[in-house]
């Protein structure tokens, strides 16, 4: 990569450039939450089939972190971790049902934005970036964290005489007589095409807004976070994104059936069973391929909403001088290890996509060292030249922007406490609170079928100790859950008044 890609950000971190630094404006960040999206953009290599030609062309221009990880493999835990700068095993926030704002530390430390406009940036979002929770006083979206926020809102109506829903039985439109697999709690597992055209759905709508925000005159350097709510359940997209994949031509992913057969527990009890969704999805082949077709759907569909984001951004007095990160919240199953959805510590729901652009980049360079989201909050910080802050669980990934061939610790994802994923490139290893671990061999065994954990080879043994040496000491309790009256959709307006920036640290 040549040095110029870096321009002028770099220079706020090499010594000697402090003149320079001050007669250059400060970056403009742009963050892309997109939520629930895997390794299934072209860029990243998951699924080859997969369209998603904006997210590729900005991959052309960033460095591409094929092995980044989540705090916790689910949304309200990984957002917490990347928000507030804590991991999960730090706050206790191990669930949806845990609010950030119920932990002591977050009660008392600047969240991201909120840090970002202490220290003079505007701050804008809209769309999915906290995981939201009711209060007694109203619904807390994380709106009390940004000094511009909206609401994001869209038709969601759906022909529903082309639903799919497992929760209900119902295929293609027609309720099936004695559905089997239809328990189990979650999100609806369900898709069918939208009414209307996308322009009035709700992501698309969010990015128009952005596209908006991205033509107005700013005083200070902004901080905007997108928030993409597909390819999360139910998938319910336009029409146009359906067709794009044909049922003929379509690939589901690889399975064993037997797959969880060797992963027991400390009394030799099998751990895992297929999930309903995938009973019920693996019932036939043609149901199997519409469910992978709709998530590829769904993706597509989120591309679309961010080349509305970059475009705007790049026919805008913005394009040079914005640092863009796009990321998942977490990983995906679609039928590997038997399941679909996430809340797993297997590397198809610990590992996403992450992408960051800096002003200058002009090529595309790839980075095979494990990373964490958590390690995104002192990465701003020191791109951005603010003011060092001390406690953050993450570390700046900053030196490998520079050189993606530095040596890099394994990263850490937890699922509850006592229960690890510990993942290097060619290793990666899990342990449950309940008994039961888990050894895999990436380098040879990338789908991770083979459970080593009780092999007494000594290179397998050697590569276990190591990964166990990075497992925290301690964990924290989890959090009560804090849903209160969830009759209540109006918005909160009682917490920012309680965050002074002048007070949190």
């Amino acid at each position: 990569m040549k040095i110029q890609l870096f321009g002028g950000i770099m220079l706020a971190l090499t010594a000697g450039s402090c003149a320079q630094v001050k007669e250059q404006a400060q970056p403009n960040i742009i963050l892309i939450a997109i939520d629930d999206l895997n390794d299934w953009v072209g860029a990243f290599g998951g699924n080859p089939q997969a369209i998603t030609p904006n997210m590729d062309k900005l991959a052309e221009q960033s460095v591409i972190f094929q092995n980044a990880n989540c705090p916790g493999p689910v949304c309200g835990p990984s957002r917490s971790a990347l928000l507030s700068g804590f991991m999960p095993y730090t706050t206790g926030i191990y669930g949806n049902a845990n609010n950030m704002l119920d932990s002591k530390l977050v009660q008392e430390y600047a969240t991201l934005p909120e840090y970002f406009s202490k220290n003079g940036y505007l701050t804008i979002s809209k769309g999915k970036i906290f995981h939201k929770h009711t209060t007694e006083n109203g619904m807390d979206h994380g709106q009390w964290a940004f000094d511009i926020w909206e609401q994001e809102t869209g038709d969601g109506k759906i022909q529903t005489d082309k639903l799919y829903s497992r929760n209900k039985g119902i295929i293609n439109g027609e309720k099936v007589a004695d559905s089997k697999f239809t328990e189990g709690g979650g999100t609806e597992f369900a898709w069918c095409p939208t009414e209307g055209d996308k322009e009035d759905t709700k992501d698309y709508k969010t990015a128009q807004w952005f596209a908006e925000k991205l033509q107005e005159d700013y005083e200070k350097p902004f901080f905007m976070a997108v928030g993409l709510s597909k390819p999360h359940l139910p998938w319910y997209v336009p029409q146009e994104y359906f067709d794009m994949y044909g049922l003929d031509t379509l690939k589901i992913p690889e399975f064993h059936l037997d797959d969880l057969d060797d992963i027991i527990d400390d009394n030799g009890k099998r751990m895992f069973s297929p999930t309903e969704d995938f009973l019920w999805a693996n019932q036939d082949e043609e149901l199997f391929k519409r469910a992978v077709q709709a998530y590829l759907a769904s993706t597509t569909y989120a591309d679309d909403c961010v080349g509305v984001v970059m475009d705007a951004l790049n026919n805008s007095k913005y394009a040079e001088n914005t640092i863009i990160i796009l990321f998942g919240d977490h990983g995906w199953h679609l039928g590997e290890k038997l399941r679909f959805r996430k809340v797993t510590l297997w590397k198809e729901a610990t590992q996403l996509p992450l992408m960051i652009k800096l002003p200058g980049m002009t090529e595309k360079q790839y980075c095979n060292k494990t990373v964490n989201l958590i390690d995104l909050y002192p990465t701003l910080i020191e791109l951005c030249n603010l003011p060092e802050k001390a406690l953050l669980d993450g570390k700046s990934i900053t030196p490998l922007l520079k050189n993606p061939e530095l040596e890099w610790s394994p990263a850490i994802t937890t699922q509850g406490p006592g229960s690890f994923s510990v993942i290097s490139p060619d290793w990666h290893y899990i342990t449950y609170e309940k008994g039961g671990e888990e050894l895999y061999d990436l380098k040879n065994d990338p789908m991770e079928w083979e459970n080593l954990t009780r092999s007494e080879s000594r290179t397998i043994i050697e590569a276990k100790t190591y990964l166990q040496s990075f497992l925290p000491d301690s964990y924290a309790d989890k959090l009560p859950q804090s849903d209160k009256d969830k009759s209540r959709n109006d918005v909160d307006l009682t917490i920012k008044p309680g965050r002074d920036l002048n007070t949190l640290k």
